[in-house]
């Protein structure tokens, strides 16, 4: 055992059908300390987050809480024993107040049957006060932004009395300023008697927020580093066993193909107003703005997910009307969301169904019935050029990591053969090594002649791939920069031009 561990895992191994997602790791979280978890989607990660919440049962291994050895039953007995989890996906209930799911199932109780709202506010709110959250125990958790969701439920985990607090990709869905007060509540949180657990694929991150790295691969136990001392570069060595490509900055003169998609004066009632721009043969258009620019608005509309209210979409030279994305799809325009779990992916179904779900027609033989051996070797086709880590064609796609369920996505819409991919925020939740091959698989479609549309919040991720760089503010387009011209600076210039400031021409 490590000497003063506020928490220590020994021999961590855990095994499910087909597939051994943890084999003798260990990690130690001390005192007043951030410990960063990093890895590739599927290193085991999660898994072993889920052993130390009590989700799972280790097959082997010990845990230690304090020097004393714990046998953690279930998620409740590990929240009694002071280790919470906040999951990347909330766990709230947006019908209810913020104080009814911070103490959902401990609410105060009146002759121990009524419940007391005024007892239950007030505990919320020394709870806030604590921790200087500026919430409102009465509201409704349906009517706060995603940011102030997370608070909740960072409140909830803490309102269990916490000495180990695990964050599973706390900043996903955070601007910069949201971002800084998250790490300043880690800060205030972390003491001589507490930990936290940091889960990221930030890399950036690390060394504004984590003491130390703990690195995993292929479900093992790599290194544990110094996060101030240790070069960035060396830990995404560390995590995927290769090296990574360095940046690629393509130019406008790269993709000079014809145009496939014209979108002129594209309007929407609530946002967009007169967006215009060409998409070529060959070419990456990457998307820039703030949150609530209206990047996924514009790919939205542009399917028919949301109704415009002006201008025109021509594909290949012809205008046409798409009133919903099954019409998309059927011209040739496939989008991919930025949110695979809900509109991405059928998570209870296999990955073959996933595969060939939007190319059923191929599929479907006379009075209905499937041609289950094309099925079957499309989808093996696919898993193999794309390196899809799933034990068969057959592993239903929740049980995939979020690397593997992106490219799930992407084989959907090459088996459907699309002219046009919209990619909606492609490496979002991914791991550095996942997102290289996510990367290198783009550059392999545009090269084939596919016309891309990628919009990302990133932008280094951006000034990476794109030929060209859309930029928007408040629902319009303020200009189009060739790559080879462009920089993060002059993109935020241009992503903070307010609408009054006018548009540039492109």
């Amino acid at each position: 055992m490590t000497a003063g561990a506020l928490l220590e895992i020994i021999g961590a191994s855990k095994s499910f059908p087909g597939v051994k997602a943890l084999q003798d790791v260990r990690l130690d979280l001390r005192h007043d300390e951030v410990l960063a978890l990093v890895g590739e989607n599927g290193a085991g990660k999660s898994t072993l987050m889920k052993l130390l919440s009590g989700i799972y049962t280790p097959d082997e291994g010990e845990f230690f809480l304090n020097g004393e050895k714990l046998n953690i039953e279930n998620p409740r007995h590990a929240q009694e024993l002071g280790i919470s989890i906040i999951h990347q996906e909330f766990n709230l209930a947006n019908d209810l107040t913020v104080a009814q799911n911070i103490f959902i199932g401990r609410e105060p109780r009146i002759g121990g049957f009524f419940l007391s709202e005024r007892e239950l506010n007030a505990k919320a709110q020394e709870l806030f006060d604590r921790l200087g959250l500026a919430l409102d125990p009465r509201q409704s958790v349906g009517e706060l932004t995603v940011a102030r969701q997370q608070m909740v439920e960072i409140a909830k985990a803490l309102s269990f009395n916490a000495k180990v607090l695990i964050m599973d990709e706390p900043t996903a869905a955070l601007n910069d300023a949201e971002v800084e007060t998250l790490f300043e509540l880690i800060r205030r949180f972390t003491g001589p008697d507490t930990g936290v657990i940091y889960i990221s694929h930030r890399m950036d991150e690390l060394r504004a927020i984590a003491d130390r790295i703990t690195v995993l691969r292929d479900g093992q136990y790599i290194d544990t580093v110094d996060a101030q001392a240790t070069p960035m570069s060396e830990v995404i060595s560390l995590m995927v066993g290769r090296e990574i490509t360095g940046e690629a900055r393509p130019s406008a003169t790269d993709a000079v193909g014809e145009v496939v998609l014209s979108v002129t004066g594209l309007s929407t009632k609530h946002l967009l107003d007169d967006v215009s721009f060409d998409l070529r043969r060959g070419e990456i258009l990457g998307f820039a703005g703030l949150m609530g620019a209206g990047r996924t608005e514009v790919a939205r509309a542009i399917v028919g997910a949301d109704p415009k209210s002006g201008g025109t979409i021509a594909l290949n030279g012809r205008t046409v009307q798409i009133g919903n994305p099954a019409i998309a799809a059927g011209l040739g325009i496939g989008y991919l969301s930025e949110d695979r779990k809900a509109l991405g992916v059928l998570l209870e179904r296999d990955v073959k169904e996933n595969i060939v779900l939007s190319s059923l027609p191929k599929f479907t033989a006379p009075f209905g019935f499937m041609k289950n051996a094309a099925i079957q070797s499309t989808a093996s086709e696919y898993v193999s050029a794309l390196s899809i880590k799933t034990p068969s064609t057959g592993q239903l796609v929740k049980n995939l990591s979020g690397g593997n369920q992106q490219k799930v996505v992407i084989a959907k819409w090459l088996v459907k053969d699309c002219d046009v991919l919209i990619f909606d925020e492609p490496t979002r939740g991914i791991d550095v090594g996942a997102k290289d091959e996510i990367y290198a698989l783009l550059d392999s479609l545009a090269a084939a002649g596919k016309a891309i549309i990628m919009i990302s919040s990133e932008l280094p991720e951006v000034l990476r791939m794109s030929h060209r760089i859309a930029v928007m503010c408040e629902g319009r387009l303020t200009t189009i920069l060739d790559n080879a011209d462009a920089t993060q600076e002059n993109i935020m210039d241009y992503a903070t031009r307010m609408s009054s400031e006018g548009t540039v021409n492109a």
